[in-house]
């Protein structure tokens, strides 16, 4: 069987998002299973595209495995990064819920493995399924939380290097190990960063240059290391 872009489904199964911190990993049993079997597993190769902004929602995806760069476009051919969906996280969620069309792009940035549920089963699971309904509520929260820091990002930085300076200090607040850690793992390249900012690959690889040089970060391969983050934290002030 294939899905509307061509892509095989290999099975149904929601073992990988159902981990220990998955989307869904606190839900009884049988809520589990109802929702298992609801729900198509597929495979998507590198630069496959799950949906398309504008386009009427299709249902939900919960990535197993890989990440998913989601863009907003505009008429003159540019995109925005808004979100990198990493593995046991929903996209495709608030088309789905409002019936609204799609508000983004979604478009593999590596292999990537996703369960699909198809809207109005997933509706109607929502509708029985109270602590499951919760748990959407909570997920469409951490959306628009994100979406507040894309604003911060493109509104209320004055310089370039006043939205690099901010993403930085956001990623490692939300990607180290624990709140003393200065190392998070960003897999971003400097086009995609670039993106997310709304500046040029140029641009970004010169600012990483100087923070490098100024001793403010250090980059070994994809592991960041924030090395003077009252020095970062500075250039918001500035």
């Amino acid at each position: 069987m294939r899905t509307p872009y061509g892509l095989e489904i290999i099975e149904s199964c929601l073992i990988c998002p159902l981990r220990q911190d998955r989307i869904f990993c606190d839900l009884p049993p049988p809520d589990l299973e109802a929702l298992q079997a609801m729900s198509s597993r597929a495979t998507y190769p590198e630069g496959s595209i799950l949906f398309v902004e504008g386009q009427a929602p299709r249902g939900v995806f919960i990535l197993c495995n890989g990440r998913v760069k989601l863009t907003a476009g505009s008429a003159h051919g540019k995109s925005l990064i808004m979100r990198i969906a990493e593995v046991g996280e929903m996209i495709g969620l608030p088309g789905t819920i409002s019936a609204k069309p799609y508000e983004l792009t979604a478009e593999a940035l590596e292999p990537v493995q996703a369960n699909f549920i198809g809207r109005e089963p997933f509706l109607n699971f929502l509708r029985t399924h109270g602590d499951a309904a919760l748990r959407i509520a909570q997920i469409l929260s951490d959306i628009y939380y994100s979406t507040c820091q894309e604003v911060r990002y493109l509104g209320l930085s004055g310089s370039a290097a006043e939205k690099l300076a901010r993403f930085l200090l956001d990623w490692n607040d939300g990607h180290s190990t624990n709140a003393e850690d200065s190392r998070s793992i960003l897999p971003l390249t400097h086009e995609e960063i670039a993106e997310k900012l709304g500046t040029s690959r140029e641009t970004i690889s010169r600012l990483f240059a100087d923070f490098k040089r100024q001793q403010l970060v250090e980059i070994h391969g994809p592991t960041l290391v924030i090395a003077d983050k009252v020095g970062l934290q500075q250039l918001l002030a500035s």
